[in-house]
Formats: structure tokens, C-alpha cells, sequence
């Protein structure tokens, strides 16, 4: 006379827990993040380029050492990698 018992599954994952069938690290919106902020790092160095100078006989500093090499670069390259980093630890 056994008795047959019913079992029932058990969910390891919480219910505030996201979990994909394709079983990726992140979500889409974690790599929509992570290619923001590369674009925005890869913008920034674009920013850096350039500064040749139109004739060798003339040095000109406001083409080196410009607001936007000097400044606007490295802000846009930092904020590239702050969008990164939020990337990776948001849910």
C-alpha cells in the first residue's frame, strides 16, 4: 500500500531574478548599454585625433592643445566608460 507522492518543482531563482532561456549573462538591455558606451569611448578617441599641422614650418598650439583634444575627449571617453560600467552591474 504505498501511496505515490506528488512532487512538486522548485524554483531556484527569486522571483525580483531574470532569468533567459539562452542562458546569456546579460540581457539585451545590458548589451544595449554596453555598445553605447563603446561607441561613446570609440567617439571620444576620434575626438583625440587629427592635429597635424598644415605646414612643418609652423607650430601651431591651438591645433594640439584645443577644447575639444584637451577637454571634450577625455569627458566623452570617461562618460563612455561610466555607461560601461553601469552596463555590467545593472539587472
Amino acid at each position: 500500500m504505498s501511496k505515490s507522492k506528488e512532487y512538486i518543482p522548485i524554483s531556484s531563482a527569486s522571483d525580483n531574478e531574470v532569468r533567459t532561456d539562452s542562458g546569456l549573462l546579460f540581457g539585451k538591455k545590458n548589451y544595449t548599454y554596453i555598445i553605447i558606451g563603446t561607441v561613446l569611448i570609440f567617439l571620444g578617441m576620434a575626438l583625440m585625433t587629427g592635429g597635424h599641422m598644415p605646414s612643418s614650418d609652423v607650430w601651431d598650439e591651438s591645433l594640439i592643445y584645443s577644447f575639444r583634444r584637451i577637454t571634450l575627449a577625455p569627458i566623452v571617453i570617461l562618460i563612455g566608460l561610466g555607461v560601461n560600467i553601469y552596463a555590467i552591474f545593472v539587472k
